[in-house]
């Protein structure tokens, strides 16, 4: 083989990988855009859903697609394209109103038209109350983040939605609200932790182009804010009951 030919081999070579490398990251990038994208959980607010170190992918189909549903959100649309309203009880990833660089993961609680309240830290749908009953106590600090017995209470949304809520602080600023009515095109989010969390109730409604998709399944969790890549703490740090879970 001559020197000219080896160099065009080599050559080829690299163009077939820089190829492959290109395709795979369009791949990636499709995937993440259309179907599914990955997110941490960097804060308490969502517990016990949710807990500080769950990755979870996010199906970015459920509600549409907005200018939101890109990396960096580019201007390049208004409104939202194959647009599917999210249910009541949703748990959805969102771009924060007030700093939409941000994402922001909280449940959905109202929908347009609904008049929300809070009153004596029980949750109120257009006058209901709704349902909820106390089971019992949490004394996990890594669920509660607390040293000391934690109450949960069960939620019942209208439409038949159910999941925990924590009570870490009885009588806490945010358990009685004034009656708050979503917009048009708006929704009310809330976190599970409903005194550890900074939500609708602090920073108002949630615009329809802001909802970025749906939470469905915990597919890592790991505790002690530990990071994944931190495979040596795998044994002791991995949440194996929490790998694979679906979020409710």
């Amino acid at each position: 083989m001559s020197v000219a030919d080896k160099s065009q081999k080599k050559s080829g070579g690299l163009g077939e990988t820089v190829s492959v490398i290109v395709q795979a990251l369009l791949l990636a990038l499709v995937i993440r855009t259309l179907l599914f994208q990955p997110f941490s959980i960097p804060s308490g607010s969502m517990r016990p859903t949710l807990l500080e170190g769950d990755y979870l992918f996010v199906t970015k189909w459920a509600y549409g697609y907005s200018r939101h549903s890109l990396p960096f959100s580019p201007d390049l649309f208004e409104g939202r394209i194959w647009a599917s309203p999210p249910e009541r009880g949703d748990v959805a990833v969102f771009k924060y109103p007030p700093d939409p660089s941000l994402d922001y993961i909280k449940r959905v609680i109202g929908m347009p038209g609904d008049r929300i309240q809070m009153r004596g830290g029980q949750l109120f749908i257009n006058g209901e109350a709704v349902a909820r009953e106390k089971t019992g106590q949490i004394d996990n600090p890594d669920i509660t983040e607390v040293d000391r017995p934690v109450d949960v209470w069960r939620e019942t949304l209208p439409n038949g939605v159910s999941y925990d809520t924590l009570d870490i602080t009885p009588n806490g600023i945010d358990d009685d609200t004034r009656e708050f009515v979503v917009p048009d095109g708006h929704y009310f989010m809330m976190g599970d932790n409903r005194d550890n969390s900074a939500d609708s109730r602090r920073f108002g409604f949630v615009p329809d182009d802001n909802l970025v998709g749906r939470a469905n399944i915990i597919f890592f969790s790991i505790s002690g804010g530990a990071s994944p890549l931190e495979v040596w703490k795998w044994p002791t740090n991995i949440r194996v009951s929490r790998l694979f879970n679906m979020i409710q």
